[in-house]
């Protein structure tokens, strides 16, 4: 009898490690409140991946510009059970713009893969681009430039994405414009609609409805590439070679995570990328899917905090 108990406890033992290791779940920490588009984007993402990785839960952390949750991430055990989502702000632009983080971007992290990137856009308030006889990009930066100070932006704040846009537009064009920062996004598209700003660098997913109203004069994309919704739109690069800003965010996990366990983890995340389900669910975001090896998104996630290294400065934002 004793022989037998023994025998089945060995037999069950595999049984017992298998289902451990297929129950295992994932938790993936978005920085940011539930409901805006990192966060379903990533839902999007976590629904796709479980048939590969079993359990994937969401969990929000929002607060600190993206500092919080991404403190959690890098604090985390390196098992490959917990993931982040960088962002432009956490991994590019807070390194500069913010006295002291609570994680390094470059050594607390190992790379995924990119998720996505969303296109930028420079539009003015329609009546004003009308009243000015400004039709592109170039008519602005003449307009700018035979006007200096006279044309104003806005922005959801200081060290904000459309901020730090506009400074690099002002840069590479060699203009003067005012900027008007505002509590937000959605005050910063309020006031352009209104006519108390002149233009933006807004979110194409945020000002396409706008434009397509007629409210709001697209002048062009910041992408490298004209944007798939909206081709008719040209790039900034267009008329300023080389131009290249816009919205990214990605996949990360705690630094001295398994070489292995971070491949595993990419090939899972990228065929989900490259799924037609999740390219026709991001498309309605105005979001374009940007699978890529982990090697591959740390030297992006360099570049990007290089390039803002020197626009951050440039602009003197700072929050202290």
């Amino acid at each position: 009898m004793q022989r037998r108990s023994l025998l089945l406890a060995a037999a069950a033992a595999p049984l017992g490690a298998a289902a451990l290791a297929q129950t295992a779940t994932t938790r993936i920490v978005v920085p940011f409140a539930a409901g805006g588009p990192i966060d379903v984007t990533v839902r999007v993402l976590a629904e796709q991946v479980r048939a590969s990785l079993g359990p994937v839960v969401v969990e929000n952390r929002p607060g600190g510009g993206g500092n919080i949750g991404m403190e959690a991430v890098a604090r985390a055990a390196p098992d490959g059970l917990t993931l982040g989502v960088a962002t432009t702000a956490s991994h590019a632009i807070n390194p500069w713009l913010l006295a002291k983080l609570p994680y390094d971007p470059a050594r607390d992290f190992a790379p995924i893969t990119q998720m996505l990137r969303v296109p930028n856009v420079v539009v003015m308030n329609a009546e004003t681009a009308q009243r000015l006889k400004i039709a592109t990009l170039a008519d602005l930066i003449a307009y700018a430039k035979a006007h200096p100070g006279r044309l104003n932006y806005g922005s959801g704040g200081n060290g904000s994405a459309g901020h730090l846009a506009g400074e690099m537009l002002k840069q590479r064009a060699g203009i003067f414009v005012v900027h008007i920062p505002y509590s937000g996004g959605a005050p910063a598209q309020l006031a352009l609609l209104s006519g108390q700003v002149d233009f933006n660098v807004d979110n194409l997913a945020t000002a396409a409805a706008n434009i397509r109203a007629g409210k709001l004069k697209a002048l062009a994309v910041t992408t490298a590439q004209r944007a798939a919704v909206m081709p008719e739109v040209p790039t900034v690069a267009e008329t300023l070679p080389g131009f290249e800003v816009d919205t990214w965010w990605g996949l990360v996990a705690p630094a001295g995570t398994p070489r292995e366990k971070v491949h595993q983890l990419n090939a899972a995340f990228v065929a989900a990328l490259n799924s037609a389900e999740v390219k026709t669910r991001f498309a309605a975001l105005m979001a374009e899917p940007a699978p890529s090896t982990p090697e591959q998104f740390a030297a992006f996630i360099a570049r990007e905090r290089e390039k803002y290294e020197r626009v951050v400065k440039a602009s003197g934002a700072k929050v202290d």
